[in-house]
């Protein structure tokens, strides 16, 4: 089992006391966190590491999985594209739908805890469904910048319910919301599969093992194949960067549960790339195993994020983790970690030429690239670690319940 002294080699020891501080007031608290999706995206496994610690410093911490049907999480993904600024048609429907369902796994699901932690929109209205008799967080981590008016009307009056809101940016505070408002940045576990110390014979064997080739320069975006996470438009990046350097691009791509869209995506990259796939010029590469992603983006030359919309994006803090430089757009919570030229470069979405030129520079600079790295890897273990991630929620915690 995970445990807090596991991390005492990579961060100072006044981390870990200011852990375990924090956590005497909570002993013997029952603390519940419930969302829609045990794999697959950044939630889940933010999830899993800080369960486990949680439960280690003296907390009982428990994990709820939203049980829904395709047809929920179809109507759920709607609503958390439109939260990202994509239009909607609100009917009676697709309101039923959702609170049914919600409603439905209340009445297997008792929530007789101290304290109710909801992640993201899917278990949202769950709070209706219940006699509240103990605090409820809902810890948003999605881009709410430009939500859709009549679905946030909506959706707020459950979050009205709630004792407190977290979000990962200032920028997503809602001066219409009357609840107390919480800033909260995502964090990774650096001793996981995904992010742990890899030798160069454990990446080698990781590639060899998916068939990746290793002769050329390789970019790579690590994410799911999203609308808002434009592998449409990395497609034309690539497209400019191959005219100055022979490289190649790889799509390494993982699958929610929660996520109905990730096939639609795919069957359109790779119609639209299908020569560069078909001549090796494009790599499409199934990232659900964490050694291969961790091998993925520790050999990868420059880690590309053109997202359009980002709750704050942990692809980023991996790569930023593994020193690997990243070009990446200027949207939700990623120039809360890149210092633009500093630890990566930060550009416009719809830059295609930006982006194709500040990847070639870096390829064309390995030194500057490698400084890139360390001042990314520096950024990622002050400020963005699961340890620093514990304390920010037993001190949230200790404010609303003690």
């Amino acid at each position: 089992m995970l445990r807090l002294d596991d991390f005492r080699k990579v961060v100072p020891d006044e981390r870990i006391a200011e852990i375990y501080q924090r956590a005497r007031k909570l002993y013997n608290k029952h603390i519940v966190h419930l969302n829609a999706t045990y794999q697959g995206g950044g939630v889940a496994e933010i999830l899993y590491s800080l369960v486990l610690l949680m439960n280690d410093v003296g907390i009982h911490a428990g994990w709820r999985i939203l049980h829904g049907s395709q047809e929920f999480f179809e109507v759920t993904k709607s609503f958390h594209n439109a939260l990202q600024g994509k239009s909607l048609s609100l009917t009676d429907r697709i309101q039923e739908i959702y609170t049914r369902v919600n409603d439905n796994f209340s009445k297997f699901t008792h929530l007789n805890h101290d304290c109710v932690i909801i992640h993201d929109p899917q278990p949202l209205s769950l709070i209706q469904s219940y006699r509240k008799k103990q605090p409820w967080i809902w810890r948003c981590h999605i881009d709410l910048t430009d939500p859709n008016p009549e679905l946030w009307d909506f959706l707020k009056g459950f979050v009205l319910k709630y004792d407190q809101v977290v979000f990962s940016s200032e920028s997503y505070f809602k001066k219409d919301l009357p609840v107390d408002q919480r800033l909260m940045f995502p964090a990774i576990n650096p001793l996981s599969g995904k992010n742990r110390f890899l030798s160069d014979r454990e990446i080698k064997e990781q590639l060899e093992r998916a068939d990746i080739p290793t002769d050329k320069p390789i970019i790579t975006q690590v994410s799911r194949l999203d609308p808002w996470k434009d592998p449409e438009g990395v497609i034309e990046v690539f497209k400019r960067v191959k005219e100055t350097v022979d490289c190649r691009l790889m799509f390494c791509y993982n699958a929610a549960s929660d996520d109905p869209e990730g096939m639609l995506m795919y069957e359109k990259v790779t119609v639209k790339a299908k020569k560069l796939i078909d001549s090796g010029d494009i790599l499409m590469v199934v990232g659900n195993e964490e050694p291969l992603v961790n091998a993925v983006q520790r050999f990868s030359d420059v880690i590309i994020q053109k997202s359009t919309r980002e709750g704050f994006c942990l692809c980023v803090t991996e790569a930023l983790w593994k020193g690997t430089p990243i070009v990446a757009s200027n949207v939700g919570g990623i120039p809360i970690q890149i210092q633009d030229g500093h630890n990566g470069f930060l550009l416009e979405p719809n830059d295609l030429d930006g982006f194709a030129e500040k990847i070639v520079y870096l390829l064309k600079h390995p030194a500057e690239a490698g400084k890139i790295g360390e001042n990314g890897h520096e950024t990622a273990r002050k400020k963005f670690l699961i340890t620093r991630l514990l304390s920010d929620y037993l001190d949230m915690l200790n404010s609303i319940m003690t």
